[in-house]
């Protein structure tokens, strides 16, 4: 379906603020000036047992405007909608450029601001693919759904308590630069979950299995009928989870394991996703979750994993999160290669960092996650390509010996290089002589990024592929809050080290 721009974010005087602002920017000397209004609506609605326990809507509307003036980042935030507030916190942010410049100078940084060359994108408008913005559906009939599935699954005697939740976020933004960049953007994003609870009566144990439809890039569709088959999961999770409170504990050891999308996303997140970030690659990232591994003097010789692995980064993958048509600083959205053959050779950029590493252009890696915080590098759609003519899960699981399926994410723990990881799952399933032999349960494996992603013997075909993804990736100080989604097929990694959680958490 098609959409425009909500007329009434371009009924705000979008131009008229970022001409006060940018004129003003320019008559102080910047070297570089970029003004950006959003309005960001974010809603939330949880039910507990079928009953609401809790619901929130806000929206956040401002603007800001970052500066480069003598060699030197600044930048100010505002909420007046007036051509005088707007010049004003131009004003500000060269006064903070002017301000860091003296500091840098008396430190001894030598070091000036510069940004990589991007193309002019003059009167660019961009809206991701959705068909009904969820904010146009009445909130009584998003609780009546929430309520209605959470029903059906209380109907089942194995289940004791269902949570449901559902995230919504409309997001609107206008960005402006001397240059002659002009652009605006509508994206809107949807996170349903289901997490049902069973309680054994008699010995007090409990446990619990979520859905697995991942969050994404589409609307209020995406609950009754596309892209995700909401019906088929919420028949099967009682059956699911009352095999699981029988399954006997997992015996530690080496496995191979076929893993599913719905698990492997978190670990290419976590040890591809964040670990090929520049910034953290050259240290300028690394109060918050670390560093990388990854450094930059091992592009195009470091073996990340097998010659099966090819990985990009992805700004344009319909329906993903971390889709946009402009990162926030006027680049174009783009998808390049960041593991190709199993080699590092790529990295997530912005403007600056680009430039600071020889790399002619920025790959549209900058973003904020609300008007008051400047934008950061932050992580693009990363995904695991699929084997054009690879197997399907079943054909992989068919060619497994002694081994484990692992369905679903769970809880993970990863070392501030991204390297060492222990990832958990919503199920297990032991595999003997090629099938699937019953749940397991205590189930983590653990390797390093380097062993494990060498470790993967095949890589299933598009047929396995699915997008999944996350609302809440963490990072930058103040901290902030950005989606992405990762694509995975379904794929075989051999000789996996095995941990036992109960015996582990015993220790």
């Amino acid at each position: 379906m098609a959409h425009g721009i909500d007329p009434t974010f371009t009924a705000l005087p979008l131009r008229p603020l970022a001409d006060a602002a940018l004129a003003r920017a320019r008559a102080l000397g910047a070297e570089h000036a970029d003004f950006r209004l959003e309005r960001v609506r974010s809603a939330s609605w949880r039910l507990r047992d079928a009953r609401p326990t809790g619901s929130s809507d806000t929206t956040d509307l401002g603007y800001a405007v970052r500066v480069v003036h003598d060699g030197a980042w600044g930048f100010a935030s505002g909420m007046d909608l007036t051509l005088a507030g707007a010049a004003k916190v131009a004003s500000q942010a060269v006064a903070m450029a002017k301000l860091s410049a003296q500091i840098g100078r008396a430190a001894g940084a030598g070091d000036r601001v510069e940004l990589a060359d991007e193309p002019v994108h003059a009167d660019r408008t961009w809206i991701s693919s959705y068909e009904t913005d969820p904010f146009t559906v009445p909130d009584t009939e998003k609780t009546a759904l929430l309520a209605e599935w959470s029903r059906r699954l209380l109907a089942a005697d194995v289940v004791d308590h269902v949570d449901a939740s559902l995230l919504a976020v409309h997001e609107n933004k206008f960005y402006a630069d001397l240059a002659g960049t002009v652009t605006t953007q509508q994206r809107v994003r949807l996170h349903p979950q289901l997490t049902a609870v069973s309680v054994d009566g008699t010995t007090g144990e409990f446990d619990s299995m979520r859905t697995l439809a991942p969050p994404t890039g589409r609307g209020w569709e995406y609950l009754t009928g596309t892209g995700w088959d909401w019906d088929a999961e919420l028949e099967q999770l009682p059956e699911l989870l009352a095999e699981k409170m029988r399954a006997p504990s997992v015996e530690p050891g080496t496995y191979d394991l076929v893993i599913d999308p719905s698990n492997l996303w978190l670990t290419l997140h976590e040890s591809v996703g964040h670990a090929t970030e520049l910034d953290r690659a050259l240290g300028y990232e690394a109060a918050y979750a670390g560093t990388s591994f990854a450094t930059f003097d091992q592009l195009g010789t470091l073996r990340y994993g097998s010659e099966l692995m090819n990985v990009t980064g992805d700004r344009t993958a319909e329906h993903g999160l971390a889709t946009v048509g402009y990162d926030d600083e006027g680049v174009e959205a783009q998808s390049w290669d960041l593991v190709r053959d199993g080699v590092l050779v790529g990295y997530q950029l912005d403007r600056r960092i680009a430039r600071l590493t020889g790399f002619e252009r920025s790959n549209g890696c900058a973003f904020a996650d609300s008007p008051a915080h400047v934008p950061v590098q932050r992580m693009a759609n990363v995904s695991l390509r699929p084997d054009p003519s690879g197997p399907s899960t079943e054909e992989l699981i068919a060619g497994v010996d002694r081994g484990i399926y692992v369905v679903g994410d769970r809880s993970w723990s990863i070392d501030m290089q991204r390297y060492n990881f222990q990832f958990t799952g919503q199920r297990f399933y032991r595999i003997e002589g090629g099938r699937l032999a019953g749940q397991l349960r205590d189930v983590a494996y653990q390797a390093t990024t380097t062993d494990f992603w060498g470790s993967m013997a095949a890589v299933g075909g598009p047929q396995t592929y699915v997008l999944g993804g996350a609302f809440n990736c963490g990072k930058a100080q103040p901290g902030q809050i950005a989606a992405v989604s990762h694509g995975c097929p379904s794929a075989l990694f051999t000789g996996v080290t095995v941990l036992n959680t109960t015996q582990e958490a015993g220790r």
